[in-house]
């Protein structure tokens, strides 16, 4: 069992109401694939500047993380610097340097075949087709976009979702895409499309998910300390996709209790994630840690059925 990821590796600069940092390994490639190693083999496509640090590099090695896909281009890193305010489902970018990803080519030399899963991380579209047109053979394939490329390639973002089998997207970028302030009608629009399964992020709020098992909800798991929103995004896809590669039938089929079970594995990875800056929370997450929280989920959401004869006296 493995996952393709591709997307940006990064060094973030951010500041919260709770604290700093400078120049921490970031973007949307690291947080999938720390989040998802935890459960499975990935495998990213991406590139960094030969400034990329070797601590990182070892980092990802030594949790099972692949960089055969990751080039080494003459240059800097990718760089994004963010504030977040109180609100900290709203980042602020201050500025970002592409550098070395600004030409980034995933190229097509990847094995397709190889991989169970695929995830298109946030970047340009023409970049996520480029990587799908090489993983037709993979059982899952699924993709996040961003406001940025809504508004400047519309039509290659929605080509990229017309092939994937699960969209991942924040309620800002639904509403903006669909043009639809009701994500019920918002996800129809979509399934029109051809989109079958889509999971809807709302930070602090948790996740939505529309399929045609019907819809499920998943809150965020509540937390007294909450320092860097960065990367939650990724991360949650990272436990949502991780958790069915581990659990794909021997037909690369998903039954709707365990796809159930992702999307809350999916919160629970990304509440580690928000507890600290950069990556040190989803490295510090124990399996028992782990356990704990997904079993807390159920007992926050479970409650007794109703007698219909108990609404009258």
């Amino acid at each position: 069992m493995s996952i393709l990821v591709t997307g940006s590796i990064a060094y973030d600069t951010i500041e919260t109401p709770f604290g700093r940092v400078k120049e921490a390994l970031g973007g949307s490639a690291v947080y999938f694939s720390i989040a998802a190693s935890r459960f499975t083999r990935v495998i990213p496509i991406s590139v960094v500047g030969t400034d990329f640090r070797d601590d990182d590099r070892r980092l990802l090695e030594e949790l099972g993380i692949s960089l055969e896909y990751v080039k080494v281009a003459e240059g800097q890193t990718f760089r994004w610097v963010g504030r977040y305010e109180y609100d900290m489902n709203t980042a602020h970018t201050l500025d970002t340097q592409l550098n070395v990803f600004e030409k980034f080519d995933p190229g097509t030399k990847m094995d397709g075949q190889k991989y169970d899963i695929v995830f298109l991380a946030n970047i340009d579209p023409d970049l996520q087709m480029k990587v799908l047109s090489a993983c037709e053979g993979a059982s899952i394939k699924a993709c996040d976009t961003m406001d940025f490329w809504i508004s400047s390639k519309r039509d290659s973002v929605f080509k990229v979702m017309e092939r994937c089998d699960i969209v991942f997207m924040n309620e800002g970028e639904l509403r903006f895409l669909t043009e639809e302030p009701n994500l019920v009608r918002a996800y129809k629009k979509l399934q029109a499309r051809g989109v079958e399964t889509l999971i809807v992020k709302r930070g602090e709020y948790g996740a939505i998910c529309f399929s045609k098992e019907g819809v499920f909800f998943v809150p965020a798991f509540p937390l007294d300390t909450v320092k860097d929103p960065t990367g939650a995004g990724d991360s949650f896809a990272g436990g949502v996709l991780g958790w069915l590669d581990r659990h794909l039938d021997s037909s690369g089929a998903v039954d709707p209790v365990t796809f159930r079970q992702a999307v809350v594995m999916g919160s629970v990875v990304a509440s580690f994630t928000v507890e600290e800056f950069s990556v040190k929370g989803l490295i510090s997450m124990s399996d028992e840690e782990l356990y704990r929280r997904f079993s807390l989920f159920r007992k926050m959401t479970d409650f007794e059925p109703l007698e219909k004869s108990s609404l009258r006296g």
